[in-house]
This record gives structure tokens, sequence and C-alpha cells, in this order.
């Protein structure tokens, strides 16, 4: 096995998307085995930070009112409300001094999400000289896949951590690592 340290090189950032408490077991939209992907991803964070590569953590950051919550027409049940326990981090997950914090979800007239739907997200990597990024977190089917594609789409180089994702539905997963990989990203299926 080849451990995260000796594949992160320069021009590299790691962006883990969205490992919240209400896509983890006992939250308002679990994602079966969402806190699984906690471990797998803290070796990755500790390795990014050990060697000062940049590291993001996107975060759905919802108004109380928001358009993608079931009661105001949209898909899912109320989810990571700001500034409520669901909101936050999974308890276990790294976060290190100097990660930055991408809020998405914010608007009260569309979903987002991507970690670079109107976020400055690429911007910020291109300021930082980031080339390559290594994503990993939940949902697969659903932010990761949308912020996969997003980063391709702006030229960023991509690699999928297939271990350190968790998907809403099991065959839409799969579908989705099809998807990113047609779409020029590489998928890593060991740790």
């Amino acid at each position: 096995m080849i451990l995260p340290a000796e594949r992160l090189r320069e021009g590299d950032a790691l962006l883990v998307v969205d490992v919240q408490n209400d896509f983890c077991p006992g939250g308002a939209l679990p994602i079966p085995g969402g806190d699984e992907v906690v471990p797998v991803l803290n070796r990755w964070i500790a390795a990014a930070h050990a060697q000062g590569r940049p590291i993001y953590l996107s975060r759905d950051w919802h108004p109380l009112h928001h358009p993608s919550f079931s009661a105001a027409g949209g898909d899912w049940p109320v989810h990571c409300v700001q500034d409520t326990p669901g909101a936050a981090f999974h308890p276990d997950l790294l976060c290190p001094p100097g990660a930055e914090v991408v809020c998405k979800g914010v608007r009260f007239d569309e979903d987002q999400l991507s970690a670079f739907h109107e976020t400055g997200l690429a911007r910020q990597l291109r300021r930082q000289g980031v080339r390559r990024l290594w994503v990993g977190g939940l949902a697969l089917d659903v932010c990761v896949l949308r912020t996969v594609l997003d980063a391709l789409r702006e030229g960023f180089a991509v690699v999928v951590l297939a271990r350190a994702c968790r998907a809403v539905d099991a065959k839409a997963g799969r579908q989705a690592l099809m998807e990113m990989e047609r779409a020029g990203a590489a998928v890593l299926l060991e740790d």
C-alpha cells in the first residue's frame, strides 16, 4: 500500500466534501456508512497537513428555509442548518489549523451542490498554485460528483478517493464513479 504522504506532491490540495453530522448515522439525512469515511480522510488530512499542502473542507450551510428542503419544494429533508449540531463537521474529523472551510448551500434561490458553485474556490486554488485535487467525502452520488465535475471543468486534475466516499444510493454511487472517470478524473480504489 502506498501511503498518502507518498502520493501528495507540489501543486496538490485535499478537498473534503461535507463530512457533517447530518450526513452520518443518526443525522437528519444519514448516508449509509457516512462515518466510515472519517478514518480514511484523517490519514489524508494528516499527511497533507504535515507536508503543508492546502486542505479545504466544504460544508452545507443552509438557511432555515432553504429551497432544497422538501417543505420548500426541494428533494431533501431539513439538514445542515447553519449553526446547528447537524451542520457541524463529524467530531472525529481532523480540522487542522489553516484548513479552509468552504460554505455552500447558502443561497435562498437555488441549491449549491458543488463546492465550486459561486464560492470562489477555483480562484483561491489557483492563487495557491493548486493544479491537482484529491477529493473525498459525502455524498459520492450528489455533492462529491458535482464538485469533481466542476473541478474538472475549471481545469484541475482530480483524483477521487473512492474509499473515502459513501453514496446515498449504492448503484448511483457506482454510476457517479464511472461518470467522473469519463469526465477525466482518476479514481483511487485503495486507501
